[in-house]
């Protein structure tokens, strides 16, 4: 289906892994879209759960839901391979633990539509689950994309540019594999469309001591990684005082988690990302 019909097919990714729990969720939010030429890929990365149950109840039940089962490859390569399966002309991710707003695909294809510039639509956030509220991310500007994420995994774009640059980089097992993606998406000049209105509902989960600082651990590798695969980008950007700058911020947060007795972990973590906000405003 060509961009200019009226009506384009979405494709709405729901990569799944052992989150049978909270899939009928996510599924029935994709079920009660107010845009009704959509198609929603499941593709179940391994799971040892209930997933194949939770989503054959809806397979049977709208012939708009598909669902494929592969090897565990890990979160970047369940999406490249759902994306594969699809017919979109729009894409639009989705974790099986997340939900979307019924209007969101019908706005954002309207945007799309109306503004043929736009290269990504998302929206405003909301978190529920074990913590709630509006999710509070900075409003997206290309500098600040190369210094942090400011994009949810669940914007929309168009096949043509996901194979463009080749999906998701599937090295990137342990997370920021969104980030990566948007970096390698978007360029410095192009239109991204933040919908004023909260359509994206993202599950907050207990997260533990033990997770938060292995999470710490892996982090300066992983903005490594994402730096070296962008460093022209990120040259052309940034001065290199100010990235060693940002790096020692980093460290010096990692070591008071380290050294310190309190539970208060995540108000550590999370400085660095304060102090930058700051530093680039």
């Amino acid at each position: 289906m060509m961009e200019n019909s009226e009506n384009p097919l979405v494709s709405v990714i729901v990569p799944c892994y052992n989150n049978g729990i909270y899939l009928p969720d996510a599924l029935n939010s994709v079920l009660l879209q107010l845009y009704k030429n959509w198609e929603c890929i499941i593709l179940d990365d391994g799971s040892t759960d209930n997933t194949p149950e939770a989503a054959t109840i809806f397979t049977a039940k709208d012939a708009r839901f598909k669902y494929f089962r592969q090897p565990n490859k890990g979160l970047p390569g369940a999406r490249n391979a759902a994306i594969k399966k699809s017919s979109g002309v729009y894409i639009l991710p989705l974790d099986a633990d997340d939900k979307i707003a019924p209007e969101y695909i019908a706005e954002a294809v309207e945007v799309f539509q109306t503004r043929s510039d736009t290269k990504l639509v998302y929206c405003q956030a909301m978190l529920f689950g074990t913590g709630s509220g509006l999710w509070h991310l900075p409003e997206y500007n290309y500098r600040k994309l190369l210094t942090d994420n400011c994009i949810f995994c669940s914007a929309m774009y168009r096949r043509k540019d996901f194979e463009d640059v080749h999906g998701y980089n599937e090295k990137m097992t342990r997370g920021y594999e969104d980030w990566e993606f948007w970096i390698k998406l978007l360029k410095e000049n192009d239109k991204v469309v933040r919908l004023p209105e909260i359509r994206f509902y993202c599950r907050s989960k207990e997260v533990s001591m033990r997770t938060e600082l292995l999470s710490m651990e892996t982090q300066k590798s992983i903005r490594k990684f994402i730096y070296d695969e962008h460093k022209e980008e990120y040259d052309k950007n940034f001065p290199l005082p100010e990235l060693l700058w940002e790096y020692s911020v980093i460290e010096k947060a990692y070591q008071e988690v380290i050294g310190s007795a309190s539970f208060k972990i995540g108000r550590a973590i999370l400085k660095p990302f304060w102090c930058i906000k700051r530093f680039f405003r």
